[in-house]
């Protein structure tokens, strides 16, 4: 069996310094170039055309990181809500733009809200009803345009919080996300379960994930292999599923990109 192919999260910056070694497999590739409110408020257009001039001849998978920053998908006041799914909706025109497939999102659960939720019986159901206010419209859209929203855990404790709230919207166009060293961290300093439950527990809903190392403490994008991440188990997990999640390394220093694969190559799991 071969090993799996990895590929990267990269701004236009990275994405000029990594192109070749992207294209050499046609790697996944997720854009990070297109979430923050001054390029979606702004013209991107130039920036999009730029980067479909660096990626001619590339025809692997392509995603970018939707917008996050300032808010949740799980807010509860009305008018933030509208602003999120405008949000949404920018980071959809984006994908048109690019012939991008694939959007990442942030869950919404908090650690609070793992040892609060229930405090009060509609709260469960009062935040899945918040997300489907927000994002129920990008869900149609992302669907029609042939697009698959996927869900990062960030604070997330139990998994199968933000697996119930994918499935409550039953669209193939809303998926599972899992980020390594979040994964890591919620293990290490709240008492989730290690990494490869995370991808045991998504299944067949997984369709992406940022592999990054961390110690458990805190959200490192270290390369892999500087930190404490169980790597083999993260990889069988991987393997026993029946889908092929992206598989993108989402380093602060991009510059440990080929220390990473320098490292996943000689544990033989990936190229």
């Amino acid at each position: 069996m071969s090993l799996p192919v990895i590929g990267a999260a990269l701004g236009t910056a990275g994405l000029e310094t990594w192109r070749d070694w992207i294209l050499d497999k046609n790697r996944d590739l997720e854009l990070q170039a297109f979430h923050t409110a001054a390029v979606l408020d702004g013209d991107w257009s130039a920036e999009a055309a730029h980067t479909l001039k660096l990626l001619d001849g590339y025809s692997g998978r392509l995603g970018i990181h939707g917008p996050f920053w300032g808010f949740t998908i799980g807010t509860s006041d009305p008018d933030v809500q509208k602003i999120v799914a405008r949000r949404m909706d920018q980071g959809l025109g984006i994908c048109a733009a690019l012939g991008a497939t694939q959007m990442v999102i942030h869950s919404p659960y908090t650690t609070w809200d793992y040892n609060n939720i229930d405090n009060y019986p509609e709260n469960r159901r009062n935040l899945m009803d918040n997300v489907h206010a927000c994002i129920g419209a990008a869900v149609k859209r992302a669907a029609d345009q042939g697009v698959t929203l996927v869900m990062e855990n960030i604070e997330d404790i139990d998994p199968l919080d933000r697996k119930r709230l994918v499935e409550s919207f039953a669209s193939p166009a809303l998926k599972l996300s899992i980020d390594t060293g979040h994964a890591h961290y919620a293990h290490g300093s709240n008492g989730a379960p290690p990494v490869d439950y995370f991808v045991t527990a998504a299944g067949d809903l997984l369709d992406h994930i940022h592999l990054q190392d961390a110690e458990g403490y805190a959200d490192r994008h270290w390369a892999i292999g500087e930190g404490t991440i169980r790597w083999h188990a993260v990889f069988r997990a991987i393997a026993a599923l029946q889908v092929k999640p992206r598989l993108i390394l989402e380093l602060r220093d991009k510059a440990g990109i080929g220390a990473s694969m320098a490292t996943l190559e000689e544990m033989g799991l990936g190229q």
